[in-house]
């Protein structure tokens, strides 16, 4: 798909992955709606970037999920791209696993993807053409103690999207997945638990930058493939 005059929705638009994405997609000549939280941030985003809208909306509630999607139908009138990047980090080992933790974990790294998608996928199927990128995480190319309940959330998400490709394959709407490397962000701070033991996990650890990751993600809506990782030959990865 091409990305120049693309309508553009990036969730958790407010830093990191998302803001960098959002960045680069504006600099390619689209319209880019910035969809988080902190509404105040990606306010200031907005008016940095041309032609850019920001819409507050928390992925996990569905009503909100609506409200952004039909803001995007009011505004521009075609939904082109999503890219589902809202997540959040969880480390624990699997006896310690607070189940509470996980199921909040699950709830957006997993069911807010899927709930964004199925919000925007009629309008995609109506105008024959539409790219969605789920964004997982490079865990899950290995077995690091710790990492289980994130890596549940995000090979079902890989799954669910590579799934969903198959399912879509004739209506012009592609599903594809982003796997970063380790990436220089907020990750660490905003992590649901367990933030001392990955902070002491990555110690040393060489992170790309987000900018790196927005430039393969919008090589990934440009190509369509099904997928695109960042994670070094040495750990099972392409790169």
């Amino acid at each position: 798909m091409d990305i120049n005059n693309a309508v553009v929705v990036v969730t958790g638009a407010s830093s990191g992955i998302g803001a960098a994405t959002a960045r680069a997609a504006s600099r390619a000549g689209a319209r880019v709606v910035l969809a988080a939280r902190r509404e105040e941030r990606i306010a200031d985003l907005a008016r940095e970037l041309d032609g850019a809208i920001a819409v507050r909306c928390d992925v996990t509630e569905v009503v909100q999920v609506d409200t952004l999607v039909r803001t995007v139908l009011e505004e521009f009138g075609r939904i082109d791209v999503l890219v589902n990047n809202a997540g959040q980090g969880f480390q624990a080992t699997i006896e310690n696993i607070a189940l509470d933790d996980f199921r909040a974990v699950l709830e957006l790294n997993l069911v807010a993807p899927l709930a964004v998608m199925q919000a925007v996928l009629p309008t995609m199927r109506s105008q024959g053409a539409g790219s969605i990128i789920n964004v997982s995480s490079g865990t899950t190319f290995g077995d690091v103690p710790g990492t289980g309940g994130y890596v549940a959330s995000k090979i079902a998400l890989e799954r669910l999207g590579a799934i969903a490709r198959n399912e879509l394959e004739g209506t012009g709407v592609t599903v594809s997945t982003m796997i970063p490397f380790a990436t220089s962000t907020e990750f660490m701070s905003s992590i649901k638990a367990g933030r001392a033991e990955a902070e002491e996990m990555t110690v040393g650890a060489q992170f790309d930058t987000p900018e790196m990751v927005a430039d393969a993600i919008l090589q990934l809506i440009e190509s369509g493939a099904p997928r695109l990782d960042l994670v070094p030959v040495a750990y099972g990865g392409s790169r």
